[in-house]
Formats: C-alpha cells, sequence, structure tokens
C-alpha cells in the first residue's frame, strides 16, 4: 500500500482535532495515524472498507482454480 506522507498524522492531533482528520479522509481517501512517530492505525471510509473485505467472484474463482490444480493429486486420494 502506498501512503502519501501529507495524510501522516499524530494520534494526539487525531485525538484533539478529529473532524479535521475526517475530512482529510473524505479528501484523500484514507489518513495514517502515528503513534511514537510509527504508523499505527489507518482511518478510511466505511465503504472502502467493505469494498476491499469483499473478493471479486472472478477472483474467488481464480484463486480456487489455482488451488485445484495444485493440489490435484491429494483431491484424487481424498476422493477415494
Amino acid at each position: 500500500m502506498n501512503v502519501n506522507t501529507s495524510n501522516l498524522v499524530s494520534i494526539t492531533e487525531a485525538n484533539q482535532n478529529f473532524s479535521r482528520v475526517a475530512r482529510m479522509v473524505d479528501e484523500s481517501g484514507a489518513v495514517v495515524i502515528l503513534k511514537n512517530n510509527t504508523p499505527r492505525y489507518l482511518l478510511i471510509e466505511f465503504s472502502s472498507a467493505e469494498a476491499e473485505q469483499t473478493a471479486s467472484d472472478e477472483d474467488v474463482l481464480s484463486i480456487s482454480r489455482r488451488l485445484l490444480a495444485k493440489n490435484h493429486e491429494a483431491y484424487e486420494v481424498l476422493a477415494k
């Protein structure tokens, strides 16, 4: 994941000015919150989180085909 350095916010700033951080998310899509100068939290829009967690049918089908081809012998033994 690429992180835009202008979207880094300290945890103190996020705590004291959350509405500003929320506006940054609205404008750029994500904000990384730093704790002790280390990336610790990622703040994104809820709709983006839902989209990230849902794999497309094509992705699932592609992975299934690859696993079936890779483990074909094992599946045949298990089918007996």
